[in-house]
């Protein structure tokens, strides 16, 4: 059978998901009775609520006799490491991008890694129908952004669709009016355009894992591209480790791809994308030959963490109250099967109860600590940091692209507090009767940031960023929060009373009823400093009563706390505490008088 093997690349939110479902379901590959779920490649919950792509899926369709292997990449700078080795496994890519919103960082990014691979282009302009849809302008952006990335003569001369995914309409035409139902364009495009896979039928077998998955029964499993020869089920085999030594083992699954279900098959050639089981550590970049023939293919690069984070035992008074999993080992355990899965996750042990988890950046982390949550953990993390390496003997820490969009009437502010975070600005541009603003900014100065620039755009600015390289370290800023916050100083529940007295100090994270513990954060202070508040007092009843006494209190809706923003929130003297059913925040150390004679120590 004939293969093709393409990806699908994008920004964030350009409907790199949608489109393979399009791709899916015109193609035939599902039953005309069979349910299918929209986004079906978004498999896991988190992916579903969020709208993104965490992991990078594999799915393959047959067409007109030939089968084309699909790989639906994450848009997230956060999973950028598994763009880059993606397209080690094919030959050519869908670049996505929306009829409104143009490039963007991510485009930028993702087709950057594409050009370097040199695989083939097809640009693909989605969402057309939108009444905002500039598709001439987007085109002439698209082209711009190949030759600004160096593109040859050969991948500038890229073939263009346009698509409604949603809508589920295609057509090579720009003009609206031509869209159809039919995505035989499209599937005729792929094979035209992209060349068969660049492998050898005929050599000995080299087979290269470039992702990971995590099975309970056959341990790791390697998915990637066969480069070379044939692999069978229960051949032994040896592989090539990273550090140049040879492990044989034995395949006990090898698995393709069939629509969206992974299914046994008995051997695979030359040009399959196949996912292989038998070698418990096998890692990314290492190569699968023939006993005797070994020959190693180019190591893949995977991408170093450049953000940090403690995770702890939760120690505070309401520990395993909501969780079912509290202990240490637990969470030793659960933390290094994650690093099973994800090559870009670091986990060591720090003492005290306490694991450094490094991973690309705070949602990276987060997804992390969501997934613990979900599965019945109760942890407490710290404040992200950034990882600062040591560069030719200089102390260097992570840099990030980062693109803004603002209406005019907030630039000045954004402008002036990305200069305190140490940003250098390289271009400041109008589209679509909004400001686009190019910085350059340490990942450090971007902690805590989103907050903020929330605020500074009352919730409309749009903010993007990738990582850009290390260099070496500048002063900034403190990143640390200006204000300070309300903390309790007695166990109990809030009483409305009580918080009604103090909606003048600043503004609350909880209501009336909420269970409370001393040290742990009941609101945001108006001024700088910390102010220890008692929430759970009562009114003092009396027998006499005055006019005016029985009001109801009316207080203002408490801010509420998702885990994105208490990452960013806190300070480096606090914790978020996370439990199946809350998100907490608490100040390190929670005695009202330990934490006054520790602060008049600093």
């Amino acid at each position: 059978m004939k293969i093709r093997n393409i990806a699908i690349i994008a920004h964030v939110d350009h409907g790199k998901t949608t489109l393979v479902d399009q791709l899916l379901k015109k193609s035939g590959t599902f039953r005309a009775n069979e349910e299918v779920a929209t986004r079906a490649m978004d498999s896991n919950d988190i992916e579903r609520e969020r709208g993104i792509t965490i992991l990078a899926k594999t799915t393959s369709i047959h067409y007109d006799g030939y089968k084309i292997n699909i790989l639906d990449t994450p848009g997230h700078a956060d999973f950028g490491g598994e763009v880059e080795r993606i397209m080690n496994m094919v030959d050519g890519v869908l670049l996505l991008v929306d009829a409104y919103e143009g490039t963007m960082p991510q485009t930028r990014f993702v087709l950057k890694k594409a050009l370097e691979a040199g695989v083939k282009p097809i640009v693909v302009i989605n969402k057309v129908d939108k009444p905002t849809a500039r598709v001439d302008k987007v085109l002439d952006e698209v082209i711009d952004l190949f030759i600004e990335l160096g593109a040859t003569e050969e991948q500038l001369d890229f073939k263009v669709a346009y698509v409604s995914a949603l809508n589920g309409t295609a057509s090579l035409d720009p003009d609206i009016n031509t869209q159809t139902e039919s995505y035989d364009d499209i599937f005729k495009l792929i094979i035209d355009e992209i060349p068969e896979p660049n492998a050898n039928p005929d050599g000995n077998l080299q087979f290269q894992p470039a992702l990971l998955d995590y099975n309970e029964y056959v341990g790791r499993i390697g998915i990637g591209k066969v480069h070379s020869g044939t692999i069978k089920v229960n051949e032994m085999v040896s592989c090539v480790r990273l550090d140049g030594s040879i492990k044989q083992f034995r395949i006990q699954k090898l698995f393709g791809f069939d629509g969206l279900k992974r299914i046994e098959i008995n051997e695979a050639k030359a040009g399959d994308i196949v996912a292989v089981a038998g070698l418990m550590d096998i890692s990314v970049g290492e190569t699968v030959c023939n006993i005797g023939k070994e020959e190693s293919l180019p190591v893949l690069r995977i991408d170093e963490p450049t953000l940090k984070m403690t995770f702890m035992v939760n120690n505070s008074p309401f520990v395993g109250r909501e969780g079912k999993i509290v202990t240490a080992r637990k969470i030793s355990e659960r933390l290094f099967k994650e690093t099973q899965r994800d090559v870009s996750l670091r986990v060591e042990e720090s003492g005290n109860e306490s694991f450094i988890v490094s991973g690309r950046g705070e949602l990276h982390l987060s997804i992390l600590i969501e997934n613990l949550r979900r599965e019945g953990f109760e942890l407490q993390v710290s404040k992200p940091e950034v990882i600062i390496k040591e560069i030719d003997g200089i102390k260097c820490e992570p840099y990030e692209d980062v693109q803004i969009e603002v209406s005019d009437d907030c630039v000045g502010n954004v402008i002036e507090a990305l200069g305190l975070r140490g940003g250098k600005m390289e271009n400041m541009s109008n589209v679509n009767n909004l400001i686009r603003l190019n910085y350059i900014i340490p990942s450090r100065g971007l902690i805590g940031f989103n907050t903020n620039f929330m605020t500074l755009t009352k919730g409309y600015g749009i903010l993007n960023h990738s990582f850009k390289e290390y260099l070496p370290i500048e002063d900034i800023n403190s990143t640390e929060r200006k204000v300070g916050v309300l903390v309790a100083t007695e166990a109990g529940k809030a009483t409305a009373y009580a918080l009604g007295q103090l909606e003048d100090r600043g503004v609350m994270f909880i209501e009336p009823g909420t269970e409370v513990y001393e040290g742990m954060i009941v609101g945001e202070c108006n001024r700088e400093n910390d102010l220890a508040v008692n929430v759970v007092k009562g009114k003092q009843l009396t027998n006499t009563r005055a006019a005016g006494s029985d009001h109801t209190v009316v207080l203002k809706r408490p801010r509420p706390l998702t885990l994105e923003y208490c990452l960013d929130y806190i300070n480096s003297d606090e914790l978020v505490e996370i439990t199946p059913e809350n998100i907490r925040l608490r100040k390190f150390i929670l005695n009202t008088e330990a934490r006054k004679k520790f602060d008049a120590k600093k």
